[in-house]
């Protein structure tokens, strides 16, 4: 018996060391195939995942290494180094949330393959800095070690999970103490996206359609990359990534495809904590005062001119989470992002299932702190699921508005499993959509998951918006769908037959422009719009300037747009934009492509869309009075399933590198914005066969 008991012990110990050395090993680039196409899109081919995701890593590094380096500078505090307060503030972050503390103490759960393709990325993004120093932002910044990126990645779910907003609300004083509740629902911020399903019984060809279709910044390290990674150990999957990241986290594989929209329930916690009046660093708990974990931290911090200097900042625990000490109080607040980095693990099973079983598997990790997930596969089955990693919470209690946090008994430490969770699966409709709605409308009426049904602990915050009403219209019309009708559903750009959800501004739609002589021109374009947002439309570009300026014009006046709006306010916007256009064009009646540009370099071209359409644009104003797109279809891939396959048509905004060197910096544009696709394919032999560049890494 003992010396079985030993030569298990023995088989044990040598597995882990043999799995331990696979893990560390170097990678050879030799073994990495890079394989550009005509557009610049890596294709990566090895023998392993973790070769691949080296190859991932460098490819990525040549077309954008300045954004990825930027992701992780706060995992080493440096990113306020480079980018002054502004960086420091993430900096900071990390330290408050204890993100690396999170990476160590969670490095043990993850498992062999994700820690394997982790590693890769790491020795291939540490091999390029060491390549090219001279791209280098910050002295000592690499080599990064596992714990540098698990420290980033989990910053990255902070973010994602709206921490950052709870943050900046605390930081600001914007969370009202107890006695006043006014301030608290508007945490969060409304980020679009859209995702379509439909079965074969909803289309005339017969093939399972999916619509990739998020809606993020252009540019920056919210903004997508497009590659292909396949490997001999059952890895092969298109679609789009976030900088720093070693996998794509939308996209389709051969069997199956998936997108990401933003969902809105209710993700973290904000109690409100009673202070020892006689110590200030003390607080109450089950009656008992507890003394605050208190660490000092010293932030690098670049002022000007490129002088640094060290700013000391305070990082308040208790036992309910960080607590942030503000004008109104010491608030504590909670997301399961503070336990969390398995995001990876999870999107590596989701790239690598092959039929909705073994993806069904994966969302059970429920790694992924938010978004929902609409997904299609070759075998006609379509999904839908609003996936959060929630807290098990007291249903007795308001977790909308600060809670008292006086008792142990208010700790969260659970999250509610993937059953729990609302999700639905082929309904007899034939189709799913999402356009952050309400997950309790994601099909035909009938089909519709209840509310009731789901713990009210949920809030979900979403309910309807311009999207999700336009799409019901749209889709009202239709027994079945040809892909030319879901190509024209996916690229709408008309409000519903009334614009919805812009509160009393639409007042402006009902003023008698006979009573406002000075600006009657411009209240009958704006009147007679027909509502749709066309490069050549008239009354999109006036109505834009007279929205966003209106939205000043309360903000000045602390209205919101909900508020009793006096006449006088919509023609306080009505000057603004009627200025506004005859200073910098010369007349009112401009199309709405003459002041709305996509521009990148020096590629200044007309681009349609409006906020909150199917097919949006979201812009900022530039100089000669136009407006800047910064928002909006920031990727877009279109699938047809089959026996036989996916077909796979997508496009990114502006081209595949972040270089203005390089031929890709800007090749996608013009196809972007006259709304056309580039065919793309999983296929190896067709990929090598058109490739216009391969080459390993190194």
């Amino acid at each position: 018996m003992l010396r079985d008991t030993s030569m298990l012990r023995y088989k044990i110990l040598s597995f882990f060391l043999f799995s331990l050395t696979d893990l560390i090993s170097q990678v050879n680039p030799s073994n990495i195939f890079i394989v550009r196409d005509k557009w610049g899109v890596p294709h990566i081919y090895a023998k392993t995942d973790k070769e691949v995701a080296y190859g991932l890593a460098w490819a990525h590094a040549e077309d954008d290494f300045k954004t990825i380096q930027k992701t992780f500078l706060p995992a080493k505090g440096l990113l306020g180094k480079l980018d002054g307060l502004n960086g420091a503030i993430f900096d900071y972050a990390v330290h408050l949330l204890r993100s690396r503390k999170v990476a160590e103490r969670e490095l043990k759960n993850l498992s062999p393959n994700g820690l394997s393709v982790i590693y890769g990325y790491l020795e291939g993004l540490n091999a390029y800095a060491k390549k090219y120093p001279n791209e280098v932002l910050l002295k000592n910044s690499f080599p990064l070690s596992i714990y540098d990126y698990l420290t980033g990645l989990n910053l990255m779910l902070h973010l994602f999970s709206d921490t950052g907003d709870v943050i900046a609300q605390l930081l600001n004083n914007n969370i009202d103490p107890l006695e006043d509740m006014s301030g608290v629902d508007n945490i969060g911020s409304t980020i679009g996206s859209n995702g379509f399903a439909f079965k074969s019984s909803k289309t005339k060809d017969g093939k399972t359609y999916l619509n990739v279709n998020t809606h993020q910044p252009l540019e920056g390290p919210f903004s997508w990359y497009e590659a292909h990674v396949i490997s001999e150990e059952g890895w092969n999957m298109l679609g789009g990534l976030f900088p720093g990241l070693p996998l794509p986290v939308i996209g389709t594989n051969k069997n199956l495809g998936w997108t990401h929209t933003y969902n809105y329930p209710d993700m973290n916690d904000i109690y409100q904590l009673i202070i020892n009046p006689n110590n200030k660093n003390e607080y109450r708990i089950d009656n008992n005062w507890k003394r605050f974990e208190i660490e000092t931290v010293k932030l690098r911090v670049k002022i000007f001119l490129g002088i640094k200097v060290p700013i000391r900042r305070k990082v308040i625990w208790s036992d309910f989470g960080p607590v942030i000490k503000n004008k109104k109080g010491h608030f504590a607040f909670f997301s399961q992002s503070l336990n969390n980095i398995s995001a990876i693990e999870q999107w590596l099973q989701m790239n690598k299932a092959n039929n909705f079983q073994e993806f069904e598997s994966a969302l059970k990790l429920l790694g992924i702190p938010r978004f929902n997930i609409i997904y299609a596969d070759v075998d006609d089955n379509i999904f839908y699921m609003s996936n959060a990693r929630l807290s098990v919470r007291d249903s007795t209690i308001n977790w909308r508005e600060v809670v008292l946090g006086d008792k142990s008994s208010l700790i969260l430490n659970k999250y509610h499993p993937y059953e729990d969770l609302p999700k639905l699966i082929n309904p007899t409709s034939g189709y799913i959509f999402n356009t952050n709605n309400s997950p309790f409308n994601s099909t035909e009426k009938m089909d519709n998951l209840k509310e009731i049904n789901y713990n009210s602990s949920f809030s979900f915050k979403e309910k309807e918006n311009n999207r999700s009403s336009r799409f019901m219209e749209l889709i009202s019309r239709y027994d079945r769908i040809s892909y030319s009708d879901f190509k024209e559903i996916k690229y709408d750009q008309k409000y519903p037959d009334s614009i919805m959800f812009i509160g009393n501004i639409k007042k402006v739609f009902d003023l008698d422009n006979s009573k406002f002589p000075d600006y009657s021109d411009l209240l009958e374009l704006i009147q007679n719009w027909d509502r749709r947002g066309g490069i050549e439309n008239i009354g999109a570009a006036q109505w834009n300037l007279y929205y966003n300026y209106m939205l000043g014009v309360l903000s000045k006046n602390n209205l919101n747009i909900e508020d009793t709006i006096d006449t006088k306010y919509h023609i306080e916007a009505l000057e603004k934009t009627s200025d506004h256009l005859m200073k910098n064009f010369g007349k009112l009646n401009i199309k709405l492509g003459d002041i709305q540009r996509l521009i990148r370099g020096d590629k200044n071209i007309p681009l349609s869309g409006l906020i909150d359409m199917i097919a949006p644009t979201y812009s900022v104003p530039i100089k000669d009075g136009k407006l800047r797109a910064v928002s909006g279809e920031s990727y877009i891939m279109l699938i047809r399933y089959s026996k036989d396959g996916p077909e796979i048509e997508t496009v990114i905004p502006y081209g595949n590198s972040s270089d203005p060197s390089s031929p890709h910096y800007t090749d996608q544009m013009r196809m972007y914005s006259e709304k056309k696709l580039k065919i793309m394919t999983l296929d190896k032999d067709e990929i090598f066969l058109n490739a216009t560049n391969i080459y390993n890494p190194n």
